[in-house]
């Protein structure tokens, strides 16, 4: 008898653990639909705009200026 209530305590104690970590199933997937909505859209013009003023670069960047020098050495004849 004794065993039967350790068992039926571990797995009552099993069944409340797992039932944490799912949820409960007591709430709706589409409960937060309404803020998933509420975000601002972005105006296409206001975009285009932006990126027209960003000034053009004079000097193309190199990313590997650091890896190798950046005029390579000439052989005298």
């Amino acid at each position: 008898m004794r065993i039967l209530a350790i068992a039926a305590a571990v797995l009552a104690l099993t069944v409340a653990s797992a039932q944490a970590q799912m949820g409960g199933g007591r709430r709706h997937a589409n409960e937060g639909g309404a803020k998933a909505d509420s975000k601002p859209k972005v105006d296409e013009k206001a975009y285009k705009a932006a990126l027209e003023r960003i000034p053009e670069s004079k000097e193309r960047y190199d990313p590997w200026s650091g890896a190798r020098p950046s005029e390579p050495a000439k052989k005298p004849k």
